[in-house]
């Protein structure tokens, strides 16, 4: 199996990036495919040690920068790392694809050159997020952010499938991210999406609340592109700010301190549970291919798991499932 990699996405790129695809091919036995510049990749593999057969290279010239509009980059910058890499995969040269570059750009790039699937009319971001009672999905959090009520129905249908296939949740709890639990709350948008998603084959339970994203209410929670988003950014930097919050209020004093000490090696394990870099990226759901994208501060492990998630939905055949699942609502 090869997997695609966007060498110059993200923040960190693309020294994070070479060093997590090395980490990727020698625990996961499989190949990636490094698009971008051909010098510095050349280099960085050389600095780290890498002389293997694993890893093979694409040159590109362009790179689109996280600032740039999506659309009209991916227009314009015909060989940059994100368009080259995707029609790499669309032309069976690599079974999946991963960028931790501009989100924007992957989503109009993907949709291009790979395509929607059939009965599809909108792709979805979705991330796998902690809460008490394990992990959850959460869909859309960015792709659409003005949606149709049939295409929530339709992320709802596919993250269940995820959640199924790839979480290995047999019977999936599916809930609608509104402002109340009742099925009258929201605006007419939301109560429409409730009486699709409450008409569907998936295991709906109705309304949830921002207090229930956490809790493990439910295994999947659906919204549209623009509150997803929101929320998730939000809860990124409540979980930077609580670790900091604790550690200055720690330090504060020489109990404190102690009590730091004792308690450092809980600290790691709850830093790790919450840590997005553990659940690899996010996979881009409605899409012809399977196609993962990462968080723009994605490190060497986040890249390393991202290539996983990749892996998995190949060898799991995850775009037949979502074809299965999304056929009947046509």
């Amino acid at each position: 199996m090869k997997i695609v990699v966007d060498a110059m996405g993200g923040d960190y790129a693309p020294d994070v990036v070479i060093k997590g695809s090395i980490a990727a091919v020698k625990e996961y036995s499989i190949e990636v495919l490094l698009v971008g510049d051909e010098v510095k990749i050349k280099a960085l593999l050389k600095k780290y040690g890498y002389a293997g057969q694993a890893i093979s290279l694409h040159a590109t010239s362009e790179v689109i920068e996280m600032h740039e509009s999506a659309a009209t980059s991916v227009r314009r910058k015909r060989n940059s790392s994100i368009v080259v890499g995707l029609n790499l995969v669309k032309e069976g040269q690599g079974d999946a694809f991963f960028s931790a570059g501009n989100t924007g750009a992957v989503v109009c790039a993907a949709t291009l050159s790979l395509g929607l699937l059939p009965g599809v009319e909108r792709p979805g971001i979705a991330i796998v997020i902690p809460t008490l009672k394990g992990a959850s999905l959460m869909i859309d959090v960015g792709a659409n952010i003005d949606p149709k009520p049939k295409q929530l129905l339709q992320y709802g249908v596919m993250a269940d499938v995820y959640c199924r296939h790839i979480l290995n949740k047999a019977q999936p709890q599916v809930g609608l991210l509104n402002i109340g639990e009742e099925e009258t709350k929201g605006t007419d948008f939301m109560k429409e999406t409730h009486e699709l998603l409450s008409q569907s084959r998936i295991n709906f339970i109705g309304n949830v609340e921002g207090k229930d994203i956490f809790s493990g209410k439910c295994d999947v929670i659906v919204c549209d592109g623009f509150v997803g988003n929101v929320a998730l950014k939000i809860s990124e930097s409540l979980a930077e700010a609580l670790q900091e919050f604790l550690k200055r209020h720690l330090k504060s004093n020489p109990m404190g301190l102690l009590g730091l000490l004792l308690l450092r090696s809980s600290f790691k394990r709850f830093k790790k549970e919450v840590d997005y870099s553990e659940y690899g990226g996010a996979p881009l759901l409605g899409v012809n291919g399977a196609v993962i994208i990462g968080h723009g501060r994605s490190n060497m492990n986040a890249i390393k798991n991202a290539i996983r998630v990749a892996k998995e939905e190949v060898e799991r055949n995850f775009k037949e499932k979502i074809l299965e699942a999304i056929n009947p609502l046509e």
